[in-house]
């Protein structure tokens, strides 16, 4: 049997990731696994990735987490996060639950979470010109002075009309406590089959979120002679700008992410915490 290897990715904008990336990579040393640093960097991280890798531990927020799925989904490898920020939905695990965590994952007793992601297309003059996967969303907005903008929105080829406002986001039960739960989306269960199509501020109040089958196939067409640059962002991390005419394509990705999770803790019990929701008394 070939010796397991891990990629470390420790976001390069937190001090303590670095410092606790080298201690674990001194311990899965120990449990005699190959353990490689990167430091978050897209060229670095697919670099390492070039290698047979079969767990990426990310150390950071939930952005960290954002972008190793989008790094490690494509080849099925699952992801371990540690959560060095505050709020995190998606980074359950705490940072002094690493050694703990490590051992369980090398004895095969940690849990899994499967993850619905979003492969993302954009076609100018009917050919592809930019693709992207997504854990959370996919937002096409107005980036200028005056930010209302027109998209034409098809849903499993259906036409569903035109919609004016700061834009359209469509999330993925992940993501539905990001960007959509901000814009007064619904909240989903992460691991339901299923996506979110959310107007930011409509213009036409009869517009409202909308929740589809992951099966479905979205399309979000940039309407002509609009007052403002529209642009289409990926997880709040990578973009790619939109001219009238371009179609930006929804769809599953074939690969689902793979997350490991606390089995004690619920979605439930985190959702309450984190939204502080009272839920009445305890007594």
């Amino acid at each position: 049997m070939s010796k397991r290897r891990v990629l470390i990715l420790a976001n390069s904008s937190k001090a303590e990731a670095r410092d606790l990336a080298l201690v674990i990579q001194s311990h899965v040393v120990a449990l005699g696994i190959e353990g490689l640093i990167t430091d978050g960097s897209r060229a670095a991280s697919e670099d390492a990735l070039s290698n047979r890798i079969d767990l990426v531990i990310s150390l950071g927020g939930d952005g960290t987490v954002l972008a190793a799925a989008r790094l490690a989904s494509p080849s099925g490898i699952p992801i371990l996060p540690f959560n060095l920020g505050n709020l995190g939905f998606i980074a359950g695990f705490g940072r002094s639950d690493w050694r703990v965590c490590l051992d369980a994952w090398s004895e095969g007793q940690l849990g899994l979470s499967s993850r619905l992601m979003l492969a993302i297309s954009v076609l100018r003059d009917g050919e592809l010109i930019a693709s992207h996967i997504a854990l959370n969303d996919g937002v096409v907005a107005g980036h200028g002075i005056a930010k209302i903008i027109c998209l034409e929105l098809k849903a499993g080829g259906y036409p569903m009309g035109v919609y004016r406002s700061d834009g359209v986001i469509v999330a993925t039960p992940t993501g539905s406590t990001a960007y959509n739960l901000a814009a007064g989306g619904p909240v989903l269960h992460p691991e339901t089959d299923s996506m979110v199509i959310n107007p930011i501020c409509p213009f036409t109040l009869s517009h409202r979120p909308l929740v589809v089958p992951g099966t479905e196939r979205i399309e979000l067409a940039v309407e002509s002679l609009q007052r403002t640059g529209v642009i289409l962002t990926v997880d709040g991390q990578e973009t790619c700008a939109l001219l009238p005419g371009d179609r930006v394509l929804f769809s599953r990705a074939p690969r689902k992410a793979l997350i490991y999770v606390p089995e004690r803790v619920s979605f439930y019990e985190i959702l309450r915490a984190k939204l502080n929701w009272s839920g009445g008394s305890d007594a």
